[in-house]
């Protein structure tokens, strides 16, 4: 039982457009660059499980390993006389009733039989020409292990085999004891992908006049250009060309045509092999350029990111320093003229002593001096945001007191509006008899007590390390 019969396999076979009958002789049509797709003509899968390859490494004499059809071709058989010489392993096979390859579809003209390694890597033996569905082969094979197989394909000279395995080797009971059956996958080897590459125009009636190689030199110089040798192998692919055209004169003699055709597929075939390595090896260069591209671009954002940092910190740095200075310049400048302290809530210039009377909101005339001096200093630095507090001493009652200091806080701000101050940025606030600053039972204290307090704030005049001070009601 061969591995096709022993083996699961499933095979789809999807058709993108009608095909002639199998009796029937059929012509693919001339290389034309408008006719080039990539749409396939049709695809063609067979999936199977491991086969077997042969190690004729201990061979001492010849042996015959059997040729049987795959699914595609149940009906076909043949044998293969194996001998070695000299680490050179020569193979002799004799194949029947093969049907010819377009009956798989039109792209496909030939046979060709291949020597697979266990590791996938798949040798051209050699095109099996079919006459009257027998053929005959003689080829040598280089590696000691390997399996053989025919598949279907659009010309002789293709470096990879098709999907269309039509044949494959089985060992009878002659040979087992001089061979040795090593497992191969199969799914390891890289498959050619000449059909994908064909015009998807219907396939014409062959001309009897017409040398069946040209019929493949035809197929060849399509798939490469199709695979974009005329711009990637520019120089072998004219000669491929050239080649065909001799080879399609219809007034030269047929071996002449024969010759030419075959050479023509083989030049384009080598063009496509160009063709294809150059875009691959730019298909690496732009994966490699856009990995470098990220990195580099990676790279600049940090870069970016880390200046912006340090931009930042720098930044933070002299505004810590402005701040800091200003801070200063407007102690020093509010303490020439009242108390002032800084404190978390920012600069708090305290107006107290006389500038109010027992149970007045009315600015004394020195009050009046010490404001005008403050607003001016105010006006002067732009983006301060002030708040007039004011306070009572603990003569009168609780609500007496609190209406009391709200008005000496109005007063305070439209004195300092009246003075050139923005009043947008200037609120005021009552707290009464709270918080006092010195002792009610002395009338000193108690006029320390009847105050306003600045409350200066904005950037850089809070000192985060003191303590905050007590909270104010509302």
């Amino acid at each position: 039982m061969t591995p096709w019969q022993r083996l699961p396999f499933a095979l789809a076979l999807t058709v993108l457009q009608a095909q002639t009958p199998a009796s029937h002789k059929e012509e693919m049509p001339t290389s034309n660059p408008e006719q080039v797709r990539t749409t396939p003509l049709y695809r063609m899968t067979v999936v199977q499980g491991s086969a077997k390859a042969i190690n004729y490494r201990n061979l001492k004499t010849s042996t015959k390993i059997g040729l049987q059809g795959t699914v595609l071709t149940p009906k076909a058989t043949g044998v293969v006389k194996v001998r070695s010489e000299n680490g050179i392993i020569h193979l002799a096979a004799r194949i029947k009733d093969l049907p010819p390859a377009s009956s798989l579809g039109g792209a496909f003209l030939t046979y060709v039989l291949w020597g697979i390694s266990p590791e996938g890597r798949a040798t051209n033996l050699g095109e099996v020409i079919l006459k009257n569905a027998k053929s005959k082969l003689e080829v040598t094979e280089g590696i000691q292990t390997f399996g053989l197989v025919v598949t279907a394909e659009p010309y002789f000279a293709v470096c990879q085999p098709s999907d269309a395995v039509v044949m494959e080797n089985t060992v009878g009971k002659g040979a087992s004891g001089q061979v040795e059956l090593i497992e191969a996958k199969f799914e390891l080897l890289k498959r050619g992908q000449y059909t994908l590459d064909l015009a998807a125009t219907p396939p014409k009636a062959m001309d009897p006049g017409t040398p069946f190689d040209v019929y493949q030199a035809r197929n060849a110089v399509t798939i490469a250009r199709a695979s974009g040798a005329p711009a990637m192998a520019g120089e072998a692919f004219s000669k491929a060309v050239a080649y065909l055209k001799q080879a399609e004169a219809p007034d030269g003699k047929e071996k002449d045509r024969i010759i030419w055709a075959r050479e023509a597929i083989q030049r384009a075939e080598d063009s496509r092999l160009i063709a294809v390595q150059r875009q691959e090896a730019q298909r690496t260069a732009m994966e490699k350029k856009a990995v470098q591209d990220q990195l580099d671009e990676a790279r600049m954002v940090a870069s970016q990111a880390a200046s912006a940092e340090s931009q930042a910190r720098e930044q933070a740095g002299r505004s810590q320093l402005e701040n800091k200075a200003l801070r200063n310049e407007l102690i020093e400048q509010f303490s020439d003229i009242l108390q002032t302290r800084s404190t978390a809530r920012g600069l708090i210039v305290n107006m107290s002593g006389v500038l109010f009377q027992t149970g007045k909101a009315e600015l004394a005339p020195a009050a009046r001096e010490k404001l005008a001096k403050i607003a001016g200093i105010l006006a002067a630095h732009k983006g301060l945001k002030i708040e007039a507090n004011g306070y009572t001493d603990s003569t009168g009652s609780e609500r007496f007191n609190r209406q009391l200091s709200q008005q000496r806080a109005m007063v305070t701000k439209d004195f300092l509006v009246s003075q050139g101050v923005a009043p947008e940025v200037i609120g005021f606030k009552g707290f009464g008899d709270e918080s006092p600053i010195a002792p009610n039972d002395t009338d000193a204290g108690r006029q320390e007590n009847r105050r306003v307090e600045l409350v200066v704030t904005g950037e850089g005049l809070q000192e985060a390390h003191e303590p905050q001070g007590p909270a104010e009601p509302e």
